[in-house]
């Protein structure tokens, strides 16, 4: 008989809709209920493609012993992560306080007044490895609950206080070159220059990092900084967390080598990693980032396309019950799809041995199957060779029972794509992606927007949820880029408005800085202020660009002022805390940098294509930058009112420049628009 997740929208609940666990959503009836029985509550937190969310589901929440133990014992509530981030936050906090580590399955036993006691990750059925399991957990809660409630309360109280402290953020002065050098200095330490990458296993991509290395790199003119992004997006891209048959990232790799990854795709990295490849292309020309880009692109518009225009959130690591079986191959696999020349070339290049060419995370052993990946970057004849085959891999692929589609459309992470696709489309002047950015972005605003309101999830046709800090700070983003990519000022104008609107529902007015959540309804210590960034930029850092680059865009300082008090607010972790704040050491990079204001203004655009393809090659992460043509001159005026005096002269194109608050004659001559281009 089906629980009562069964009418739920996310398909993380759905999958646990016929568990024997009388499984509850997140809401007023579950806390109810554990008031008036007097039993605590067992709060489980995952998403839909989380492998280690299925073998917990699998190995306890599907078995009826278990089951029942949970059943008598508690109140059971799931909650996807992805769909209430906001949960997810205070708790996972609560994990990492009282664990010292984080992650999915998060597992909390909490107050039916939602003050947690007790924090785990994954938990298996039986107790192994030390490692406590549910059939002894279960009873030992119980007879705390019952028996040792003083218990219970001090150890809810010392959360709380520990909780407390972690939102109290010190304040200062608005952080120097000297925090963005400390974190630099660190990534640089960290760096490993054998395979890419920083640290040792696992290994992360966090594009967010590439991408301050490579404004440092543009700062400091030291090309450690960009040899450093070269070296780790390049050993990606040939490594196995890339997928050489279908295209798009795996979301991290287990080991050094970025062999092994743990399989699932997020929508998230997609866009994050294609702005990421698209700058470095832009700062080496390098065609292998490129062609990265596009197949990024291919991978989306295939994989994660709803027809409608938005992007389903991602794909699971598990199929058939196993993690990466849908993409992993044996050597006779190969060699029967391809001619025994093909096969013969293409085990070579891709490392594809009878044996395995990984171990078994568990036991250690090889497993017969392989994960293509490349020890070198393939010649043209190889590149071209490789095209020629990869159809027919992918077709024999195909016949296997595909990864779960996660396909619920989130506007934050709508709006990070809608931003790559659109920064992507200028720097290649790709009209498809500046295409596929608007159908993106349009869906966004017929489906999850509604007069003063913004949702956070669409999903079988129906919006919902009251949207998030993220949601706002992505979405502005999003707006930014496609502005400066298509030059129609409708969409500035829409970044305005919706930064306004953020301001006016999430600022802090006592301590600075944005909220992450509307209100504290669910929120049993309050509303949190996020700086930290994790697999994707925090709120508070990717807010703090946004106001800088609208200000400059529109030459309205009070915006700047709004980023200048969330520095201050954040001032001391943002100078201490180094390589884990990197989104927003970019700030504090645009505001030492030589930063410009370009207008150029045209009868159209066309008629300076070749000026701006310059532009567009060149890496400009300082730059922000107007095209007045005819169709945008009046609107444009109204929103950016220190453009409305740069106008073409004598009819001829015009290219207005300024720089670090000082503004140049006006440049008429083609061939010196061109230098200024190239800066």
């Amino acid at each position: 008989m089906p629980n009562k997740l069964a009418s739920e929208k996310s398909p993380y609940l759905q999958q646990h809709a016929d568990n024997p666990v009388d499984w509850y959503p997140w809401g007023k009836e579950a806390f109810t209920k554990a008031k008036a029985e007097n039993k605590p509550v067992f709060l489980s937190i995952g998403y839909a493609t989380c492998h280690w969310c299925h073998v917990m589901a699998h190995e306890s929440f599907e078995d009826p012993d278990i089951a029942k133990l949970m059943n008598e014992a508690f109140v059971n509530v799931k909650v996807d992560r992805e769909e209430r981030p906001d949960i997810d936050s205070t708790y996972m906090t609560v994990c990492q306080m009282l664990t010292g580590h984080g992650g999915w399955p998060l597992t909390i036993i909490m107050t039916p007044g939602k003050e947690p006691f007790f924090a785990g990750t994954y938990i298996p059925k039986e107790a192994r490895f030390n490692r406590i399991g549910l059939r002894q957990l279960i009873p030992g809660v119980v007879g705390m609950w019952k028996n040792e409630p003083k218990r219970v309360e001090k150890a809810t109280a010392k959360i709380r206080e520990g909780f407390t402290k972690s939102q109290e953020f010190e304040s200062g002065k608005f952080p120097g070159m000297e925090a963005v050098d400390f974190a630099a200095e660190q990534l640089t330490q960290r760096f490993d220059p054998k395979h890419g990458g920083f640290g040792e296993a696992p290994k992360f991509p966090s594009p967010h990092n590439l991408m301050f290395l490579l404004r440092q790199w543009k700062l400091t003119g030291e090309d450690r900084f960009i040899d450093m992004v070269s070296e780790t997006i390049t050993q990606m891209r040939l490594g196995g967390i890339w997928d050489h048959i279908g295209f798009g990232f795996h979301r991290y790799s287990t080991d050094r080598e970025w062999l092994l990854p743990h399989f699932e795709k997020m929508l998230y990295d997609q866009a994050l990693l294609m702005m990421a490849y698209t700058e470095c292309f832009q700062a080496t020309q390098k065609p292998l980032f490129k062609q990265t880009v596009y197949e990024i692109a291919d991978y989306l518009e295939r994989n994660l396309s709803h027809p409608g225009g938005g992007f389903y959130s991602a794909e699971d690591a598990d199929s058939e019950g196993e993690e990466g079986k849908f993409y992993v191959w044996e050597k006779a696999e190969i060699d029967s799809v391809l001619s025994s020349e093909d096969a013969a070339k293409f085990n070579e290049l891709f490392g594809i041995v009878s044996e395995g060419n990984f171990e078994d995370e568990s036991s250690g052993k090889k497993t017969s199957k392989n994960i293509p990946h490349l020890s070198k970057e393939l010649n043209k004849e190889e590149s071209e060779w490789f095209s020629s085959i990869q159809n027919a891999l992918f077709e024999e692929r195909k016949k296997q029972i595909h990864p779960l589609l996660d396909d619920k459309i989130l506007t934050d992470w709508n709006g990070l794509i809608i931003a790559a696709l659109a920064k992507a489309g200028f720097a290649f002047s790709e009209q498809q992606f500046i295409d596929r950015a608007e159908k993106a972005a349009q869906f966004v605003e017929e489906h999850l927007v509604s007069p003063g309101k913004l949702l956070h999830r669409f999903k079988d046709d129906e919006a919902g949820i009251i949207a998030m800090a993220d949601d706002y700070a992505f979405l502005i983003w999003a707006y930014i880029e496609l502005y400066e990519a298509t030059f129609k000022s409708q969409y500035l104008q829409k970044a305005i408005d919706f930064n306004q609107q953020f301001i006016d529902l999430f600022w802090d007015k006592d301590k600075d800085g944005f909220f992450f959540s509307i209100s504290d309804e669910d929120q049993v210590y309050g509303r949190q202020r996020q700086i930290f960034d994790g697999a994707i930029p925090s709120s508070n850092s990717a807010a703090m660009m946004n106001l800088i680059r609208l200000s400059r865009l529109t030459g309205k300082t009070d915006l700047e002022d709004y980023a200048d008090k969330v520095g201050q607010a954040f001032s001391a972790d943002l100078i201490r805390s180094g390589a884990s704040i990197c989104h927003s050491m970019q700030s504090i990079q645009f505001l030492n940098a030589k930063t410009r204001e370009i207008t150029l203004a045209a009868t159209a655009v066309n008629e300076t294509d070749e000026v701006l393809r310059l532009f567009k090659k060149n890496f400009s992460p300082f730059t922000v930058h107007h095209i007045k043509s005819d169709s945008s001159h009046s609107k444009l005026d109204e929103v950016a009112a220190y453009t409305s005096n740069q106008n073409m002269i004598e009819g001829e194109p015009t290219l207005y420049v300024c720089e670090q608050f000082t503004c140049e004659s006006p440049i008429t001559d083609i061939n010196e628009m061109k230098k200024e281009f190239v800066k």
